[in-house]
C-alpha cells in the first residue's frame, strides 16, 4: 500500500520551538500510513537528528524569505519524492514553498508557529510583514494557529483569515519527571543544594535574555546561593557574557550551547524562566512543566494559554520586565512549598491539554481532509475486507 508522503518544511536546521514540534510530529505521525520527508533550508542538529530518526532529510541552502533561487530546486524535489501533502512550519518555510507546490497542485498546509509582525517592529516593517502574511496565508489550504491567541492576533489585522487551533503537544514519555537523568550539576559544577535557575532558548531580543541576566544580578545581593543556566545560542550571546562580566557574577551563571538533551537539563533545574515579548505556544515552557519546573514567564500571547497565574506558574508584566523578573525569582527562590505547588499544577495542566499523541492525530486528520480519495480510505478499506 503506498503511504502518504508528507514534505514537513522548516526554516532552520538549529533546535528552536517549530524545529522542536517538527520533530515531535514525525516521531508520532503514524508510519503505516503517513512517510514524513523533511526540508530544512539550513543545515543543524536537527538535521542530525532526524537522520539518526531514518527521517528522509533535504537541505537546499536559503537564509531569507521569497528566496526566488531555491523554487525551481524545490519543485525537482517535490516531483522526486513524490510528495502528496506539504506542510509548511512558519513564514520563511511557506515563502520558499507555495510556489513549487501550488504549481504542481499540491494542497499547502501553513502552521503559524509565531507571526512575523510585531508591535515593537517600526511601523511600516509591521505593515510589510502583515502583506506577507496575508498573501501567503491565502496561498494554503489549511492554516493551523498553534494557540487561540495566536488566531486571534491574526483574525485582528488579516480579516479573511480562517485557521484551525491545534496546540502543540510534547511527548510525556521523554519529559517525565519520574526517570533517571544524567547529572547535570555535576558536569556544569553547580551545588546539588543551590537553587538552579533555567533559561532555554535563542539569544535574541525577542526572549530577552539580557533582561534575564540583569534581574539575576539584582536577586543575587538579596539570595546569594543562586545559580542561573543559560542554554542556547544568538545574536545576543555576545552582549550576554558582556554583561555577565561587567555585573561581576560569573560565579553563578553558566552558558551552555542548544543541545538535545534537554530532559536532562530541564530535571537539574528548580525554576525555569521564558521572558519573551511575544510567543506563539512556547513549547520549551510545555516542556518544562511537563518535567515539573516551577515556571516564570511573561504575560503574552501563548503563555498565558499555558500559565494560570500563580497556579501552574507565575505570569510576569513585560512593562518594567527587569523588576518584575527580579521579584518573581526571589518569590520562588524564597518558598519551597510556592515551587511545589506551581510544579504539581504544571503536571497536571501539561497531561490534560499538550499531549503529543494528540497532537498528532489530529494533524493527520487534516491530512486527510485534503486528500478525499486516498491510500487511508484504502488501507480502511483493506482492513475491513481482512477483518
Amino acid at each position: 500500500m503506498k503511504k502518504i508522503r508528507v514534505l514537513q518544511c522548516i526554516r532552520q536546521g538549529q533546535i528552536g520551538g517549530g524545529e522542536t514540534h517538527l520533530l515531535t510530529l514525525v516521531e508520532n505521525i503514524d508510519r503505516s500510513i503517513y512517510e514524513p520527508i523533511v526540508l530544512s533550508f539550513t543545515d543543524g542538529p536537527m538535521i542530525k537528528k532526524l537522520i539518526s530518526m531514518n527521517i528522509t532529510t533535504h537541505v537546499i541552502h536559503s537564509e531569507k524569505p521569497f528566496d526566488l533561487r531555491v523554487w525551481k530546486k524545490v519543485a525537482t524535489l517535490l516531483v522526486e519524492e513524490g510528495i502528496d501533502v506539504v506542510h509548511c512550519h512558519g513564514t520563511r518555510a511557506i515563502s520558499n514553498v507555495f510556489k513549487a507546490a501550488k504549481s504542481l497542485n499540491l494542497p499547502i498546509i501553513y502552521s503559524i508557529h509565531g507571526w512575523s509582525f510585531h508591535d515593537d517592529q517600526p511601523l511600516y516593517i509591521k505593515k510589510i510583514k502583515i502583506l506577507c502574511e496575508y498573501f501567503l496565508t491565502s496561498r494554503a489550504d489549511v492554516n493551523i494557529a498553534v494557540s487561540e491567541s495566536n488566531r486571534a492576533s491574526g483574525t485582528a489585522v488579516i480579516k479573511s483569515l480562517k485557521a484551525v487551533v491545534i496546540n502543540n503537544g510534547i511527548n510525556q514519555q521523554k519529559f517525565n519527571p519520574g526517570k533517571n537523568f544524567k547529572n547535570i550539576r555535576e558536569e556544569i559544577k553547580v551545588n546539588s543544594s543551590a537553587i538552579l535557575i533555567i533559561f532555554i532558548a535563542r539569544f535574541t531580543a525577542h526572549k530577552q535574555p539580557l533582561s534575564l541576566i540583569k534581574a539575576f544580578a539584582i536577586a543575587l545581593k538579596s539570595y546569594p546561593g543562586l545559580q542561573l543556566l543559560m542554554v542556547g545560542e544568538g545574536d545576543e550571546t555576545g552582549q550576554a557574557n558582556e554583561l555577565v562580566k561587567k555585573e561581576h557574577i560569573e560565579d553563578n551563571i553558566r552558558f551552555l550551547p542548544f543541545r538535545q538533551d534537554v530532559p536532562d537539563l530541564l530535571a537539574a533545574a528548580d525554576i525555569f524562566v521564558l521572558p519573551s515579548l511575544w510567543e506563539g505556544l512556547p513549547i520549551g515552557l510545555i516542556e518544562a512543566m511537563s518535567m515539573g519546573k516551577a515556571v516564570i514567564a511573561t504575560n503574552v500571547d501563548g503563555s498565558r494559554e499555558i500559565v494560570k497565574n500563580d497556579y501552574s506558574g507565575l505570569l510576569i508584566e513585560t512593562d518594567n520586565l527587569v523588576a518584575n523578573l527580579t521579584k518573581a525569582i526571589l518569590d520562588l527562590a524564597g518558598s519551597k512549598s510556592l515551587r511545589e505547588k506551581l510544579s504539581n499544577n504544571a503536571l497536571k495542566t501539561v497531561s490534560l491539554n499538550f499531549n503529543a499523541a494528540k497532537m498528532t492525530k489530529t494533524i493527520e486528520k487534516v491530512y486527510e481532509g485534503l486528500l478525499p480519495v486516498t491510500t487511508i480510505k484504502l488501507k480502511v478499506l483493506a482492513e475491513g475486507i481482512a477483518n
